[in-house]
């Protein structure tokens, strides 16, 4: 292992340990640093990921040095916008998830529990498709997000699946599970058509920036 570590930069503490397995089953030996800031996402909801943008860099800079990944598709961008400021490669999570989607099809499907998330997503998906055409459908899945709050994790899941093969597949070519808490629902979804998630690619490319993978 070379540097420091990869630095994790949450807005919930259920993804700690789902990272925390994947770096197990994936990349044993690696470094992972978590930090957990849920009120990043509350102020993001409710002003704006841009609004965040100080409180992201007052956090990352005291974690000190090191690659980030940041495994909140709300405040993704903008965490990556301060890769200058912090002087350390700063990743968000969705990102090879999105290179993959536009690489399987043009016709995307967006899932999401939090509406916040959508329009970054969406954002995310045509930069990666580098001006190549690309039909973006989002999707919020009702009554999700009050699950996963509520700590239902097994419900939270059922009701992404749900959505995600109620999908049609004349309407899709792909679909994107755009935030990393609804990775588990890709195990539960009946579809045919292909269903990403963005933790495992997460992890590998970050893990790529420390050298560790």
């Amino acid at each position: 292992m070379t540097g420091p570590g990869l630095i994790l930069l949450h807005t919930s503490p259920a993804h700690v340990p789902v990272f925390d397995a994947l770096r197990d089953r994936n990349h044993p030996g690696a470094v992972l640093r978590h930090l957990v800031a849920p009120e990043l996402l509350d102020r993001a909801r409710a002003e704006g990921p841009r609004a965040v943008a100080p409180a992201v860099l007052e956090v990352l800079a005291a974690a000190g040095p090191g690659p980030v990944l940041v495994t909140c598709s709300t405040i993704g961008a903008t965490a990556e916008a301060l890769a200058p400021a912090l002087g350390a490669p700063v990743l968000r999570v969705d990102r090879p998830m999105a290179a993959a989607a536009v690489r399987t099809g043009a016709r995307i499907a967006v899932l999401a529990a939090v509406g916040s998330t959508l329009a970054p997503t969406a954002e995310l998906l045509a930069e990666e498709a580098g001006g190549r055409p690309v039909k973006i459908r989002t999707h919020l899945v009702d009554g999700a997000w009050e699950r996963f709050e509520a700590g239902d994790t097994a419900g939270y899941l059922a009701r992404v699946a749900a959505a995600a093969g109620a999908v049609p597949g004349t309407d899709a070519d792909v679909i994107v599970l755009a935030q990393a808490s609804m990775a588990g629902a890709a195990e539960l979804v009946t579809t045919r058509i292909p269903v990403l998630s963005s933790p495992a690619p997460g992890l590998a490319a970050g893990l790529r920036q420390d050298g560790a993978a």
